[in-house]
């Protein structure tokens, strides 16, 4: 055993609720890996998932679901989810328990080389937005040569879904600040302000063509109105951020606590990784916090407009 930190909710509440404690890392079994974290990425379902009981959760809950760093121990006859790796290799990994740690042991298939192209806190940050977007496109079945509508395009995981639209010829369309029109147009997309006129600013962007389908990341009942006042075919219309909505409308609802989407998300991990690789697709980051900072950092997030991703970083 070696002694690591870590953050963990003792209690349900918010991020100034939590605690950071010493820990026993258990060395690696058999299919195990233990990392030695150098980033840790920071996402709003880290404090929402701890803020009140829910069910299958037990406290003490540990916090973070997704770092970047090295492997200091791996188990006998083990390999990662991508593969080959030993001692010292530089990995992500994503869908673990207690990511906000200096170390931790986690099952070796969540874990895949890191790109050479992104930094440790940029790399830590890939996955849970870069599947969730990619889930996105593929419940909506969008095609090349399709228009689609996003909303929230500025975000984590709207800048994640123009990424990979842009690759495979789907133009979008994405609600944002006028603020934040440039990060919209840096990665491919057509920038329209969020706000009453919305969609008249849409169908004007559109032009001629169709909107086929509507990805909305931000969960206001304005997103939700007007696509669907733009997309008849209701199984188009997907949500990450309104059930309620989708349960009384009818359109698509995805998160990764739900299996089909935790079995796509396990499923394109590698795909995205690659991607990255080539350099296809970028992590925007804004900042990064001590990693006993974690309650400053989401902080800055629930502000709603950090510009961009945050990570945590354990001190030397």
């Amino acid at each position: 055993m070696t002694l690591a930190q870590r953050w963990i909710a003792s209690s349900w509440g918010g991020p100034e609720t939590w605690d950071f404690v010493e820990h026993e890392v258990p060395p690696p079994r058999r299919s195990e890996v233990t990392i030695r974290v150098a980033a840790a990425g920071v996402n709003p379902a880290d404090a929402k998932h701890v803020a009140s009981p829910r069910p299958g959760a037990q406290l003490p809950v540990p916090i973070g679901y997704e770092v970047s760093g090295t492997i200091s121990a791996i188990g006998p006859e083990t390999r990662i989810g991508s593969g080959e790796a030993k001692e010292g290799d530089e990995v992500v990994a994503f869908r673990v328990h207690g990511g906000y740690a200096t170390e931790l042991t986690v099952p070796a298939e969540k874990a895949f080389v890191k790109p050479t192209t992104l930094t440790h806190p940029e790399a830590a940050n890939l996955l849970l937005a870069g599947t969730t977007a990619a889930e996105m496109l593929a419940v909506t079945g969008t095609a090349p040569g399709e228009t689609i509508l996003l909303h929230g395009a500025s975000g984590a995981v709207g800048v994640s879904v123009l990424q990979q639209a842009a690759r495979r010829g789907i133009h979008v369309i994405g609600t944002a600040s006028i603020g934040r029109f440039d990060v919209v147009e840096r990665f491919g997309g057509i920038p329209v302000a969020y706000g009453p006129g919305l969609i008249d600013r849409v169908r004007d962007a559109a032009g001629t063509t169709a909107v086929s389908a509507a990805l909305d990341a931000v969960g206001t009942d304005e997103a939700v109105d007007v696509s669907l006042r733009l997309v008849i075919d209701r199984s188009r219309i997907v949500t990450i951020a309104a059930a309620s909505r989708a349960k009384s409308d009818g359109i698509l609802v995805i998160a990764g606590s739900m299996p089909d989407s935790a079995r796509f998300r396990d499923a394109v991990r590698g795909q995205l990784v690659a991607l990255a690789q080539a350099g296809e697709l970028v992590v925007p980051l804004a900042r990064t916090f001590a990693l006993e900072d974690a309650p400053a950092a989401l902080a800055l997030l629930a502000d709603g407009h950090p510009g961009g991703k945050l990570a945590l970083v354990p001190s030397a």
